[in-house]
């Protein structure tokens, strides 16, 4: 099929037109030009803008993580290449610090969907203050010369075992979306040949292990269309002169098309509405679109043997769950995994991964002991709330790192409350695995009212002994519904005032011995979720909140 080079002849034609919009655009911003003030002026430069960006072809994104927050303190990150093959190169967040040597390593494999792996930038950013981080950084497939040779999903298999060889013992998974099927393989092919660098636990966030459960409306094309016609109707080689030239491929292009179908009064708008806030100068607002579809936007070609034996093999034949799968001329038998913990992650509203479908992963590994299982489903976010925004940071990610540091192996697990399993009615948490018989006291039973004033001051002043001792307990652990009698005066802490006294306040903290008896684990959680950046060591919140908790005890 000959799209792939229509495509190209398409960008090229535009070409001089999109340059000659990127001159007029740059001749209407200039301040010497007497237009440039003027609404039909900013109009002409806004409409330019937008034609130019309509029509350019978007690079590979930069992770841009320059630094972290690392116990309070703001250390710097470094990219590093550490281990490269011709479709992927492992990339290693390099922390400047020493005093967290001990974190545990996790590796982060990104999906192979038609993003790059910088789609997980705030999956990274998230993990980085608890954890030596590693990611999966795949190639554009058109970049790749045909001297190189194929890349199926068995292949993407050979990749992860051998990059768990490179990390070596001790190592956690994570896997994001799509490759959730190839990780979960990659453990059991692991595990059947007892291998010693089986990770330590391995995390699977919306991924279609089984999508016989709640099929989507992707799902069900896959099923509908049948692989004949996604073989000669999607794939196409790489025209002249990318380096791939020849190569067969699923073009991205393709795959952002489908993307942007799905939601494309959507994207119109988002459009109009750039146009308008340039128009205005509402810079802070048109940046955030530049930065959304700069990523967007940006798009890989996949190998067409991975992307054929992927749809097959998980939408269609749905081999893993039909315990059929193949790796080479071995069975991949998920019932052989017993060293590896499994922790399974739902988006409630997920549109693309049914509910249900990653927590299959868990039948699959029928020989897995319940302790070393657990589910977690996120009210209220879709596909990409599961591994990026808000809920990841503030709810998600600190499941994620509690389960990983309770399931170490090299003996510096610390005890951490299993993640739990919000149910379907939203009304309680079932935990999967049974946490520890001493249960947490839930926000809203911590907020009943004491019998009286003398004991309402004893809790405060034992609480923060109490906290100080679990430094793995998860801040809403802390958190109260409402305050325990009168609330605190937190602006009586240098550094709080109203704003913050009242986004604590809204967070669930109302007390000094709160403040006073957070952990470590506790201060980065709500260092993220208000987005203090560091504010709470910095400014000696603890030792303040301490001293006043004392005084009114």
């Amino acid at each position: 099929m000959l799209y792939y080079q229509f495509y190209e002849l398409n960008h090229a034609f535009v070409g001089p037109m999109r340059a000659m919009a990127d001159m007029t655009k740059l001749c209407f911003q200039n301040p010497l030009n007497p237009f440039t003030h003027t609404e039909v002026g900013r109009s002409v430069a806004a409409g330019c803008e937008v034609l130019e960006r309509m029509t350019r072809r978007y690079g590979k994104p930069e992770f841009g993580l320059k630094d972290t927050l690392v116990g309070g303190s703001r250390v710097p990150v470094t990219e590093r290449v550490v281990w490269s093959r011709p479709f992927c190169d492992l990339l290693h967040f390099e922390r400047g610090t020493t005093s967290r040597s001990k974190d545990p390593k996790v590796l982060v494999v990104a999906p192979i969907s038609g993003h790059y792996a910088t789609l997980l930038r705030g999956t990274v950013e998230a993990l980085l203050p608890r954890a030596d981080v590693y990611i999966t950084d795949w190639i554009d497939a058109r970049m790749v010369p045909v001297q190189d040779g194929k890349f199926d999903l068995d292949d993407y298999i050979d990749y992860i075992i051998s990059m768990l060889h490179f990390l070596g013992p001790d190592t956690h998974i994570v896997g994001v979306c799509q490759p959730s099927v190839p990780v979960l393989a990659a453990v059991a092919v692991m595990e059947g040949r007892e291998d010693p660098y089986v990770p330590a636990s391995m995390t699977l966030m919306g991924g279609p292990i089984d999508t016989r459960i709640a099929p989507t409306a992707v799902n069900e094309l896959a099923v509908d269309k049948g692989i004949d016609w996604f073989r000669n109707n999607v794939i196409m080689k790489v025209p002249f002169p990318h380096p791939g030239v020849m190569r067969d491929v699923y073009p991205g292009f393709l795959q952002l098309t489908g993307f942007m179908s799905m939601n494309l009064d959507r994207h119109m708008t988002a459009h109009k509405d750039f146009f308008q806030q340039l128009v205005e100068g509402d810079g802070d607002s048109a940046d955030k679109h530049r930065d959304f579809y700069d990523e967007y936007l940006a798009v890989m070609d996949l190998t067409a043997e991975f992307y054929l034996q992927t749809v097959e093999s998980v939408f269609i034949d749905h081999s893993l769950p039909n315990g059929t799968m193949m790796h080479g001329d071995t069975l991949v038998d998920c019932s052989k995994i017993r060293r590896t913990a499994l922790l399974t992650v739902e988006g409630e509203k997920d549109d693309i991964t049914g509910r249900g479908q990653t927590r299959a992963a868990h039948a699959l590994c029928s020989n897995l002991d319940d302790d070393m299982k657990a589910h977690y489903e996120q009210p209220n976010v879709g596909h990409y709330g599961v591994f990026n925004g808000s809920r990841w940071r503030a709810e998600i990610c600190p499941r994620v790192m509690d389960f990983i540091q309770s399931h170490r192996q090299d003996g510096s697990s610390r005890p951490a409350a299993k993640p739990s399993v919000e149910a379907a009615d939203k009304t309680k948490a079932v935990a999967e695995p049974a946490v520890s018989d001493a249960k947490a006291v839930e926000p809203a039973q911590a907020a009943e009212k004491t019998p009286d004033k003398a004991s309402a001051q004893a809790e405060k002043t034992v609480a923060p002994a109490v906290k100080a001792t679990t430094d793995s307990e998860p801040l809403e652990k802390i958190l109260l519904a409402s305050p325990q009698g009168v609330a605190d005066d937190l602006k009586a802490i240098s550094g709080v005032g109203p704003k913050l006294e009242s986004a604590l306040n809204g967070a669930g903290i109302f007390h000094y011995w709160q403040i006073a008896g957070l952990t470590e684990t506790q201060i980065e959680a709500l260092d993220t979720k208000l987005d203090f950046r560091g504010r709470i060591a910095r400014d000696g919140w603890i030792d303040q909140a301490r001293k006043l908790s004392e005084m009114v005890a």
